[in-house]
């Protein structure tokens, strides 16, 4: 099993990059060929062949790969919180905020819309309950994607100053609606709305999440001190995110109230923190970027092999599934466009944030597995939805968020260069 495992990370990253270069030729993000990659290695492509090591043949091999999912993200987490210095935020952190609730919202609202519309129409395909939670989910955004193309890019400008903070709060938003939303789902289902469910542990949540990584900021802050070495730094600040994880993990209950954390959070706020105490915390930051290069490359590749071919094969998940994809890009758009307005950002940043936040993953897909204690029948169908529409923002996301930083003059067109002096 062990060597079937190494195999598998170790044609996942090495096919991950052979399918980077294609995407160079094709213009396209190394994050999409990544994805494509994993989609190529997954159970309905060379997986399906069963040969040991090569491919995911099913969800068990995936699952053993769910640790360095979990690290990966912590790792970007931690890289987005980087964003938050005092001194930009200064500059950008009220529009930020603004903009960042606003759009979560309008997503939110448009997409509850046009599935209460369709329950209304046709009751048997869809639940007021699952409506409601589809539109919660539609506040998320994914991280990951987009920091893959603003590093990739080295995207630099007032939207990309602005887009970096804005999905990290996007987490906390998207966590506030989801628990309220839910919350009632669950009520119209049982009857009896749970107080404490939509408005006590969401607050706690996110509490417990903030001061969790602001005391593991100051203690990796203290320790550094200790270390004069740039390699025992990067090996403190690498284990300090991977204890940050393992602990923002753990969930427990105290007089029937649950308490637990959000990994993204917890390890935004590690990087935050730390960024602002820590002097040499900039130069850290950009080896620890390079030492979890390949981490990345096999966080995208599972993901890639964890999207659900089969969801096509259910017209009903298809139909649903487009109007979630289209009101929620519109509700998204909008938002954005007209927060951005308010707050006095820039044209370039009104016409072009808002494509920026269409990717959409590991939060959605979490909250679509809480979304399952609402019962077989609409757990699945929340389920099979978000699936549908993690594969289409996926593949089509990181495309768009480039497009998007470049007719905003963020990339420049030439490329970089390589280190053997050629264009890359």
């Amino acid at each position: 099993m062990e060597v079937s495992l190494l195999l598998n990370i170790g044609i996942a990253v090495l096919a991950g990059l052979l399918m980077s270069r294609l995407a160079k030729i094709l213009q396209l993000p190394a994050v999409t060929a990544y994805l494509v990659a994993g989609v190529l290695l997954g159970p309905f492509c060379i997986g399906a062949l069963g040969i040991p090591g090569v491919g995911f043949s099913g969800d068990a091999q995936m699952e053993s790969l769910g640790i360095i999912s979990d690290v990966a993200l912590g790792f970007i987490a931690f890289a987005i919180g980087n964003e938050f210095r005092l001194s930009s935020l200064k500059q950008t952190g009220k529009q930020a905020t603004v903009i960042g609730i606003v759009q979560a919202l309008v997503a939110t609202i448009f997409v509850d819309v046009a599935l209460i519309v369709l329950h209304l129409i046709m009751p048997d395909k869809i639940s007021l309950s699952a409506a409601l939670t589809l539109g919660a989910i539609a506040s998320a955004t994914a991280p990951a994607a987009t920091l893959m193309v603003v590093r990739q890019y080295k995207a630099k400008g007032p939207l990309t100053s602005l887009l970096l903070p804005i999905v990290a709060l996007d987490d906390a938003v998207g966590l506030v609606i989801f628990s309220v939303s839910f919350g009632i789902a669950r009520a119209l289902q049982t009857g009896t709305p749970d107080v404490m469910s939509i408005a006590v542990e969401p607050f706690i949540e996110i509490v417990c999440s903030l001061l969790l990584g602001t005391l593991m900021s100051l203690l990796l802050t203290f320790l550094e001190r200790f270390f004069h070495s740039r390699s025992k730094r990067l090996s403190l600040a690498i284990t300090f995110v991977f204890i940050t994880v393992g602990i923002s993990m753990l969930k427990f209950e105290i007089g029937g109230v649950h308490f637990g954390f959000s990994s993204l959070l917890t390890c935004m706020m590690l990087g935050t923190v730390f960024c602002n105490l820590c002097d040499f915390s900039e130069e850290l930051m950009e080896r620890c970027d390079r030492w979890t290069a390949p981490l990345f490359i096999i966080f995208f590749v599972v993901s890639g092999a964890e999207l659900k071919l089969s969801v096509f094969a259910d017209v009903a998940v298809i139909l649903i599934g487009l109007l979630f994809i289209i009101f929620r890009s519109a509700g998204k758009y909008i938002g954005t466009y007209f927060s951005a307005s308010a707050m006095h950002c820039d044209e370039n940043t009104k016409k072009h944030l808002g494509i920026t936040l269409l990717p959409q993953a590991g939060v959605a897909l979490g909250m679509s597995v809480t979304a399952m204690q609402l019962g077989d029948e609409d757990g699945l169908l929340i389920r099979n939805i978000v699936l549908f529409a993690v594969l289409i923002y996926e593949l089509v996301g990181p495309l768009l968020t480039k497009n998007a930083l470049m007719k905003a003059g963020e990339i420049e067109t030439e490329g970089k260069t390589s280190s053997r002096g050629a264009k890359v």
